[in-house]
């Protein structure tokens, strides 16, 4: 077995570990790790379960204990060097006496990007970057792009007839897709952070925007409604699921202060955005979330909302549930609404995967953008 080949091997394993804290680290990264000893064999495992908990290295080399030393560390993200909810990991890859590490990506978050790394190249350490780096930028999109970008990931979700409907003519979109779509959509609430719709979503089918599986979940997302006149009710569904301290209603600066008074008593939490052509200005609203450490967001709808987003260039990636339905109709809802655009300047998308579940079908893509600077 080649290095490349061995490499391969244990990050792989890495990226196995990672998996397991999928939907539970936020706002950290999931992260794997395997120690292995001279003689190629796994000495200890760990990953990151959830935030405010041991990060992947030190539960790896805890397991690894004494067999640490001279061993290789393989990571699926650059160690940290700031103390955060927990101390930084790099001192104690040094401490361990490890005496190579193997790293698929840098962290670009500026807490850490590249510093983990100096760190560990200071104390003598080989330090090997880019293995399982296609991955690694996979299985870590939404906090890289988090760190990068300064503001959370934003997937875009909705249930579709095949002719690009959310609704038919009369507004009625109960159910278009089948139950193992909707058990779908909400293991990627569970992945979220913040769920966001708009008003009209909540005055029509006054949805708790919660997530429901076989078990319980330990997160709750916040529920957040687009509301620039503050017309949410205080008996709001989304108000009652959960803590209602959970449920932001993002409203303008215009909106009744009765209004306001009255959704403040309900313990929803309320807040003022900057506006933008007579709506809430969607990148002040991420900007806000990203400051309460929201990094995955899931915008549910409806379709003029899903155009906003789309126009704002705030997309990064499309989750798409595919009915096998036609209904048709001028009045009916589409799934993307807004001014709408030129063949020549549509949005495109790339890195497709289909997925049958039952009759329909998941399409999920990320948005293609032009590299900066081009």
């Amino acid at each position: 077995m080649t290095e490349g080949d061995t490499a391969e091997r244990f990050m792989r394993r890495a990226f196995e570990l990672a998996e397991r804290g999928r939907g539970l680290t936020s706002p950290n990264p999931m992260v794997g790790a395997v120690v292995v000893t001279r003689g190629g064999e796994i000495a200890g495992e760990g990953f990151h379960a959830r935030a405010g908990g041991p990060h992947a290295e030190v539960e790896a080399l805890r397991a690894a204990g004494a067999r640490a030393r001279g061993a290789t560390l393989y990571v699926t993200l650059e160690p940290c060097s700031h103390h955060g909810r927990t101390p930084p990991c790099a001192p104690a890859v040094i401490e361990a006496g490890v005496a190579r590490v193997v790293a698929a990506v840098a962290d670009p978050n500026p807490l850490v990007s590249g510093r983990g790394f100096a760190a560990l190249r200071a104390a003598g350490i080989e330090v090997v970057t880019g293995a399982g780096a296609a991955e690694a930028e996979r299985q870590n999109r939404v906090f890289l792009t988090a760190m990068r970008e300064r503001r959370p990931h934003v997937t875009l979700k909705a249930g579709m007839t095949l002719d690009g409907k959310m609704a038919d003519l009369h507004g009625a979109s109960r159910w278009i897709t089948g139950e193992a779509a909707r058990e779908r959509a909400h293991h990627l609430r569970s992945e979220s952070d913040a769920i966001v719709v708009g008003i009209g979503t909540v005055l029509r089918d006054d949805p708790e925007l919660t997530v429901r599986l076989g078990r319980p979940w330990p997160r709750e997302p916040l529920r957040v409604v687009l509301d620039t006149g503050a017309r949410t009710p205080v008996g709001a569904r989304l108000i009652r699921a959960g803590r209602p301290s959970c449920a932001v209603i993002a409203v303008g600066a215009e909106a009744p202060e009765t209004r306001l008074k009255e959704l403040a008593e309900t313990g929803a939490t309320i807040v003022a955005c900057r506006m933008r052509d007579g709506r809430v200005d969607l990148g002040a609203l991420l900007t806000e979330l990203f400051a309460r450490e929201v990094r995955a967001v899931l915008v549910e709808g409806g379709g003029e909302v899903h155009g906003a987003f789309l126009d704002a260039g705030l997309v990064d990636r499309v989750a798409m549930f595919a009915a096998p339905l036609l209904i048709g109709g001028r009045g009916a809802t589409p799934v993307v609404g807004g001014a709408g655009r030129e063949l020549k300047s549509a949005i495109r998308l790339g890195g497709f995967t289909v997925t049958p579940l039952g009759d329909d079908l998941l399409i999920e893509a990320d948005v293609v953008r032009e590299p900066r600077g081009a």
